[in-house]
C-alpha cells in the first residue's frame, strides 16, 4: 500500500524491508532502507530538482606508497 506524503510522493513498504518513493506518476525515486529516511532522502531529491542541486564539491589527492 502506498502513502501519499506532501501531496508529491509516494512511499511503499516492500516485502523484503526496504522503503521504495515514487512520484505521482510513479517513476522511481529512492530506495532506502527504513520509512524515516525514504521520506527525508526523496524530499530532498524533489527540492533540488525545483530548486536546482547544490554545488558539488570534489577534492583531489595523491596516495602515497605502494597500493
Amino acid at each position: 500500500m502506498k502513502t501519499l506524503i506532501d501531496d508529491s510522493f509516494y512511499c511503499e513498504k516492500q516485502r523484503w524491508g526496504t522503503w521504495n518513493s515514487y512520484d505521482k506518476d510513479d517513476n522511481p525515486l529512492v530506495t532506502s532502507l527504513t520509512e524515516d529516511t525514504c521520506i527525508a532522502a526523496t524530499r530532498s531529491i524533489l527540492k533540488w530538482r525545483q530548486e536546482g542541486f547544490p554545488e558539488s564539491h570534489t577534492h583531489e589527492g595523491t596516495v602515497g606508497g605502494k597500493l
